[in-house]
């Protein structure tokens, strides 16, 4: 292939690409940005907190009906509809003094992102042809790395040189940026008698495509069981997360500034394994990326909640943010090319909603055992948790590996009308 045939190819996804790009350093300014205009007006971390546990929260509101929406509307459109909202109301935030109402523009706008990111899953599906996939979804972990890493900074900077208000406008600008990049990108419209027709989804109608997920994941329960195991490795990393930086502070004894650099050594290794990832991603099979990467992921999770000082914790941060960058290559491209891409909206969506429901529990069991217990047997315990998931999520993904090698799943077989 000539490099004009290279650029027609992967001239579309290499906009999407920018577009995700340029949303996700966008949350990253918002998070901080928000973070800090919450403990300034409340002087509480409680109140902090609260942020995180509104995402599962949307997540529950609009999952059990979203994906009926996603797989018959126009996907493209939706994308660029939500980035809009998304803008107006994180523009309106600054606007408000009490705390409650902005609580509730906060979960309204992790509504539209809990929507987004099935849509995005499928409309990367269509977009991308099968042999591109595994190398778009390394380029796409190294753009999140990128994010993580530019995010923050951009945040500091806005800070200097004015006010996390103004990282929050900015934020705004970010994704009326993104939605004006998709609307450049193809409509990939579905046939007529998938169209909703802009009615809003009827009971019966959910009813039915909860049957169709459920009647999915029987008969392709190999599939699902990857999905499913993979969905509970990152319940126990947030769970784990949530205590990151007590740990920090009470075991390690780390200084904000210590801390702060901890964290950019995780950055570092997202960095460098989403780079490492894009280099390599055709030599290495699905089934090494998905079991490998996660054991690694476990591995450095173990290494960090036995360290008692910063050079062993960052070693084990780097190894877990390095591998993250495998298993998730591994991942989206496993999900994309077994799960149909007509119902790929609803299975995200409903299997969305039950790793919400394990997320807020068990944090919150996370949260009281460090209270009654101590904070590093409790991680130590959640790593060796997650450990024992990611060998079995291992073993299931090279079976899974032969039994899609000896079924192919027919991925218009599925009734979605």
């Amino acid at each position: 292939m000539n490099l004009k045939e290279k650029w027609v190819s992967w001239k579309y996804p290499f906009l999407l690409l920018f577009g995700v790009g340029l949303s996700n350093v966008g949350d990253w300014i918002y998070l901080i940005a928000l973070n800090l205009i919450i403990l300034d007006m409340t002087g509480s971390p409680l109140a902090v907190a609260m942020l995180y546990i509104l995402k599962p929260l949307a997540v529950l509101c609009t999952n059990f009906w979203s994906g009926s929406m996603i797989d018959r509307l126009n996907q493209r459109n939706l994308m660029v509809g939500l980035d809009i909202l998304r803008a107006i109301l994180i523009a309106l935030l600054p606007i408000f003094s009490s705390i409650w109402v902005m609580y509730v523009l906060v979960l309204l706008i992790n509504m539209a992102g809990s929507v987004c990111e099935p849509t995005s899953m499928a409309y990367i599906t269509k977009l991308v042809s099968p042999g591109s996939r595994r190398r778009f979804n390394s380029l796409r972990s190294l753009v999140d790395s990128g994010g993580f890493l530019i995010g923050p900074a951009i945040a500091g900077l806005l800070f200097m040189i004015g006010s996390p208000w103004m990282a929050i406008y900015v934020n705004a600008v970010t994704f009326l940026g993104s939605g004006f990049i998709i609307f450049w990108l193809p409509e990939l419209k579905k046939s007529p008698k998938g169209q909703l027709s802009g009615k809003l989804p009827s009971i019966d109608l959910l009813k039915k495509d909860w049957k169709i997920v459920y009647k999915f994941s029987r008969n392709y329960s190999y599939v699902m069981a990857v999905y499913f195991l993979f969905g509970l490795m990152m319940v126990m990393a947030a769970a784990l997360d949530s205590l990151e930086a007590a740990f920090a502070t009470e075991v390690l004894s780390l200084s904000d500034t210590k801390y702060g650099f901890l964290v950019s050594i995780a950055g570092a290794g997202i960095a460098s394994g989403a780079i490492v990832n894009a280099l390599m991603a055709r030599k290495l099979s699905i089934q090494v990326m998905i079991g490998m990467g996660s054991l690694f992921v476990s591995g450095g999770y173990i290494i960090y909640a036995f360290s008692s000082n910063f050079n062993m914790a960052a070693l084990g941060f780097f190894i877990l943010s390095f591998s993250l960058a495998f298993a998730y290559t591994g991942f989206h491209t496993f999900y994309q090319e077994n799960i149909p891409v007509d119902v790929m909206g609803r299975v995200g969506s409903i299997y969305g909603i039950l790793e919400a429901v394990c997320i807020i529990g068990v944090t919150a069991a996370f949260g009281v055992a460090a209270q009654l217990i101590t904070i590093q047997v409790v991680v130590i315990a959640g790593s060796f948790l997650m450990l024992g998931t990611t060998v079995i999520l291992c073993l299931v993904s090279f079976y899974s590996a032969k039994r899609i090698a000896s079924q192919t799943i027919e991925r218009n077989s599925v009734n979605v009308r």
